[in-house]
């Protein structure tokens, strides 16, 4: 048990704050019944990659995991959107 939910029966979603391993932690970005992505390192573009795709101005790592692991990832915390987190907030295209 890890913060009140089983890790048996944990059903990852987006927006959850998950630990996998020792060194993958961070927020479900997308969920199917295949797998899951976890954002595993946010930055901003530099000026060129900005320039050449402007629709989002971060770049993202992101980590696959698929459902038969999902038993090894524990729960840490929850937020409501991605702008919850001002603070991580790195920039959001208008």
């Amino acid at each position: 048990m890890f913060l009140g939910i089983d890790s048996m029966t944990y059903e990852p979603q987006v927006n959850h704050y998950v630990e996998w391993t020792k060194d993958v932690e961070g927020w479900v970005y997308f969920k199917c019944d295949e797998y899951i992505t976890i954002e595993y390192n946010v930055r901003p573009k530099d000026e060129v990659n900005l320039e050449c795709c402007p629709i989002h101005r971060n770049e993202r790592l992101l980590v696959i995991c698929y459902a038969k692991q999902w038993k090894e990832l524990k729960y840490i915390k929850s937020r409501q959107s991605i702008y919850e987190e001002e603070e991580n907030c790195l920039e959001v295209a208008c």
